[in-house]
C-alpha cells in the first residue's frame, strides 16, 4: 500500500523503514534533505514539496504526519490537506492532546476527508519489535490504513479504540501509567542502592525480577540495559522533563473528579527533579527556624564557599504579647497551650 509520511525524526524514520520491510512504498517528507538522503537510503521515495508527496500517491491517499504535537501538527495537517481529495485519510501519529484532535477532526471531515488520530507507543525499539497503536476516527478511515496499522503494530498490536480522539485519548492515559510505573520503580531501587546492610547487585535484581515476578515489565528490562550499562547511573543527572501527556492525564482526572494520586506525585516529581535548592524548601526551613529554632543549613558563604549548619535556637527571639497577656517568643505560635518541645 501507498502512504506518505511527514516528519522523519526518531519515530517517523523507524515506522518507515518497518513500512518498507513489510512491502508497503512509503514517500517521505522532511524539512532537512539530509533526513531524506537517509530515508532514500532506507528504501522510502523522497519528496522534496508537498505537491510531489502528494503527487506521489494513490487514491485513496494515506498521508501519516508524525510532528511535534501543537502548532507543528496543525502546519503540517493544513498543508497535506489542502492538497488532498474526499475519500483521502490524514493521520496524526504524533502525542496530540485529544481536545485538539476533536477539533481537527471537526475541520477537516467536513472537507470529506477521513481524519485519523493514532497514539503510538514504541519509541526507538518500535522499528524492531513492533508499535503499539491506539486508533481513533472514523471505521472507514480505519479499514483503508489498516494493512499499514497491522504492518507496523506486533501481533494483536493494535486497535480502533473509537471515534476522533479516541486513539489520543488512550495514549495520553497509557502515558500517565507509564509516569507512575517508572516513578514506583525509581524509588524501589533507590531504596535498595541506599540501604546501609546490603551492597546490592541492582542490574542483577532488575533481571531476576523479570523471571516470573509480578512487577516484571518492559520498562524492568530497560532498567537492567541501563544498570548494566551503568550501575550507578553516575553518568547521569537526575533531570527528568515531561513532554505534556502526564499534565493533560492529571487534568482529565480532575474533569471526570477521578482521584489519582500516583500520576500526579509522579508528575509533580519530575517538576522537583528540574529543581536546584528550590524556594519552596528555603521556606520549609525559614518557618522550622522561626517557630521551632531548629537549626538550618544557611547558604553557601561567598568567601568561604560552603554551608554552615546553624543552631538558631530561643535566645535573640522576637517576643510579642501572648492572648494571656504574657510575653511569649513568636515561635510559640506554632506550639499549643502545654508548650511542646519544639517537634517538626
Amino acid at each position: 500500500m501507498d502512504m506518505a509520511i511527514i516528519g522523519l525524526g526518531r519515530m517517523g524514520m523507524n515506522m518507515g523503514t518497518r513500512l518498507v520491510q513489510d512491502g508497503h512504498r512509503i514517500v517521505a517528507w522532511n524539512r532537512t534533505k539530509s533526513k531524506l538522503d537517509e530515508a532514500e537510503e532506507l528504501g522510502m521515495e523522497p519528496a522534496y514539496t508537498f505537491e510531489e508527496l502528494i503527487g506521489k500517491l494513490s487514491s485513496p491517499r494515506a498521508v501519516w504526519v508524525m510532528v511535534p504535537a501543537g502548532q507543528p501538527t496543525d502546519d503540517m495537517l493544513e498543508k497535506a490537506a489542502a492538497l488532498m481529495s474526499p475519500g483521502d485519510v490524514l493521520i496524526d501519529g504524533g502525542n496530540s492532546n485529544y481536545h485538539d484532535t476533536q477539533r481537527r477532526s471537526e475541520t477537516y471531515t467536513a472537507k470529506g476527508l477521513h481524519y485519523m488520530d493514532a497514539g503510538t507507543s514504541g519509541g526507538i525499539w518500535g522499528l524492531k519489535i513492533g508499535y503499539c497503536l491506539m486508533v481513533g476516527g472514523p471505521v472507514e478511515g480505519f479499514k483503508i490504513i489498516e494493512p499499514l496499522i497491522a504492518s507496523l503494530a506486533p501481533p494483536r498490536g493494535y486497535l480502533h479504540a473509537g471515534p476522533a480522539g479516541a486513539g489520543h485519548f488512550v495514549k495520553m492515559v497509557h502515558n500517565g501509567i507509564e509516569y507512575g510505573l517508572m516513578q514506583a520503580y525509581a524509588e524501589g531501587f533507590e531504596i535498595m542502592k541506599c540501604s546501609k546492610d546490603y551492597d546490592l547487585d541492582l542490574a542483577a535484581i532488575a533481571g531476576l525480577w523479570n523471571q516470573g515476578s509480578v512487577v516484571r515489565s518492559w520498562l524492568l528490562e530497560l532498567a537492567e540495559l541501563a544498570l548494566q550499562e551503568d550501575g550507578d547511573l553516575s553518568g547521569l543527572q537526575g533531570y527528568v522533563e515531561d513532554s505534556g501527556e502526564g499534565r493533560w492525564t492529571v487534568q482529565a482526572a480532575i474533569d471526570e473528579d477521578v482521584p489519582a494520586p500516583i500520576i500526579t506525585l509522579s508528575l509533580q516529581m519530575r517538576f522537583r527533579s528540574r529543581q536546584s535548592d528550590p524556594f519552596q524548601s528555603k521556606m520549609l526551613a525559614a518557618l522550622r527556624k522561626q517557630f521551632g529554632g531548629h537549626a538550618v543549613k544557611t547558604a553557601p558563604s561567598p568567601q568561604l564557599g560552603d554551608t554552615r549548619l546553624e543552631d538558631h535556637a530561643a535566645p535573640g527571639t522576637q517576643l510579642r504579647p501572648s492572648v494571656a497577656g504574657q510575653e511569649k517568643p513568636i515561635h510559640g505560635d506554632a506550639e499549643t497551650t502545654t508548650d511542646k518541645a519544639a517537634k517538626d
